[in-house]
């Protein structure tokens, strides 16, 4: 899941980053209104945490221009107005959910997810396809009875496509969803964690879930035994 950070505050917005990523977002910062724009433009992303005081354009200011052009991202609104109006003003431009400076992590992480789930409205907690399972919560995942040691990205690929079962998946999708913009991702790199993936869902087993559609990128998929690609 891509997530983009709006916040001028070098600080909070660092912090932000970090956090996020520690839970296995792909991140990327923005911090004043123009680059925030430039990069809704070209990205597509999961959620937007907003800061409401921003460089012009303001955060209230973009929210607006979004909506007005027909983007739904779930935006959670961030801001040092505490008063009701303020969160009233907010709610009615197209903000999805408010959080108050100063705030705990775990709250924002908690409204984080709560947004998600809602944009989403058929995220299982549970992932399958065939045998192999994975818990969304506890980051577990299963391959019949084994379970499977799969590193942060390892992960946040398998769940991408888990999502998209049956469906093929362009490299240049999951550079997108999984990865940021700050990070080098080549085709080669992604291949190579894409191969690895693979040795651990498919390695010793006759049914092979973890397809390569050569020249376009992969698919997740159960029930067929082809050569692993």
């Amino acid at each position: 899941m891509r997530i983009l950070v709006v916040e001028d505050n070098e600080e909070l917005a660092d912090a932000l980053v970090e956090g996020l990523g520690l839970e296995r977002y792909a991140v990327d910062l923005a911090r004043d209104g123009e680059t925030a724009f430039e990069s809704m433009a070209i990205n597509d992303y999961d959620l937007v945490v907003l800061d409401w005081n921003l460089p012009p354009p303001t955060g209230i200011e973009l929210l607006r221009m979004w909506r007005r052009a027909g983007n739904g991202t779930p935006v959670l609104m961030l801001t040092a107005k505490d008063r009701v109006q303020d969160r009233v003003d907010g709610l009615d431009v197209g903000a999805d959910d408010y959080l108050t400076k100063p705030f705990a992590f775990a709250e924002l992480l908690a409204r984080v997810r709560s947004l998600m789930r809602r944009r989403e409205k058929d995220l299982q907690s549970e992932l399958r396809a065939g045998d192999l399972l994975m818990d969304r919560a506890s980051h577990r995942v299963t391959r019949g009875e084994q379970l499977l040691q799969l590193s942060p990205k390892e992960f946040a690929v398998l769940e991408y496509l888990l999502t998209r079962t049956g469906r093929v998946v362009r490299r240049t999708e999951l550079s997108a969803h999984v990865w940021n913009d700050h990070t080098e991702t080549m085709s080669n790199v992604i291949d190579v964690l894409v191969h690895r993936l693979r040795k651990k869902i498919d390695g010793g087993r006759e049914t092979k879930l973890l397809q390569t559609i050569v020249g376009v990128g992969y698919m997740l998929e159960a029930g067929r035994s082809p050569d692993d690609g």
